[in-house]
């Protein structure tokens, strides 16, 4: 997917709170609008939003000397998560399609993005449980039962940590001797690494790898040789979150992805309203 002009704002707002996010001095926030501005003016919009996305979190690591600028909210919303998990699992397994309402709470758990806005609480992620199942639905809820009875080896891309909980949910109704568990191999914003996987107990239930990359989302070529021999050989990949979605939604590859369409510029490119939950095919899934 490329960058649409209405990105350009986003970026400039995500400096801003990224900024905020890593430092309370004035002049860290006002010389990563700087930055930002002159990238925004330098970059090529045929590049995916997470390119530009990855160069403001290396420019703001550099600019502050921090590492993992969201690494409070990261436990913040881990710790919240886990809290809930024990009542998300028992809502699949009490529902008269437990597999349906998994994949409902594991796309409901991509609320917890500090990306499109930095502004989520924990009574917005909580909010969103609630209106999980009656949320709309956007996507082929049997093609991809089907794609997953049918694959011998499925890459789960996860998205936010958070999320990762929710995310558990799901993968705990799939096949878990076919899955292995990508995370980011590098903090970025609040995207979920190899210590949220573990935190979230999937460490456990199936084989976590790191994609090599420090990008908000899947850039295939900066991710590491390892990483990118499980995506090309996986039978299904299975894509969470919108960062996910614009960096491989041009992919030929056998993708579904699953994500909440939190802003205008993915619901008009995936062709779904604001807010709703979906499920879409990439461009190889069978």
């Amino acid at each position: 997917m490329k960058t649409f002009l209405d990105c350009i704002p986003c970026f400039i707002r995500q400096a801003l709170d990224a900024g905020r996010m890593a430092s309370d001095d004035p002049a860290v926030h006002e010389q990563m609008l700087r930055d930002v501005l002159r990238l925004t003016s330098e970059m090529r919009l045929s590049d995916s939003p997470p390119r530009m996305g990855q160069q403001i979190h290396r420019r703001l690591r550099d600019l502050t000397g921090n590492t993992d600028p969201y690494a409070a909210v990261k436990k913040q919303f881990n710790r919240m998560a886990l809290k809930l998990l024990p009542e998300l699992q028992a809502r699949a397994a009490a529902s008269k399609d437990p597999f349906t309402t998994a994949v409902r709470l594991a796309i409901t758990g991509n609320i917890i993005d500090f990306g499109p806005t930095g502004t989520i609480t924990e009574q917005d992620a909580l909010d969103a449980v609630e209106k999980a199942l009656v949320e709309p639905f956007y996507g082929d809820i049997h093609g991809f039962r089907a794609a997953l009875e049918e694959a011998d080896t499925i890459l789960y891309l996860a998205d936010n940590a958070g999320e990762i909980v929710f995310d558990r949910v799901l993968i705990e109704y799939l096949p878990l001797d076919r899955i292995t568990l990508a995370v980011r191999g590098v903090p970025v914003i609040n995207d979920a690494t190899a210590e949220d996987a573990e935190v979230a107990g999937l460490t456990e239930l199936v084989e976590v790898i790191d994609n090599g990359s420090d990008a908000p989302g899947t850039l295939l070529e900066d991710c590491s040789a390892v990483f990118r021999e499980r995506f090309y050989s996986a039978d299904l990949i299975i894509a969470k979150g919108q960062g996910n979605f614009e960096t491989l939604s041009d992919v030929p590859a056998p993708i579904f992805f699953l994500f909440k369409a939190k802003c205008p510029v993915i619901s008009g490119h995936a062709g779904v309203p604001l807010q709703a939950q979906v499920l879409v095919r990439g461009n190889n899934a069978t």
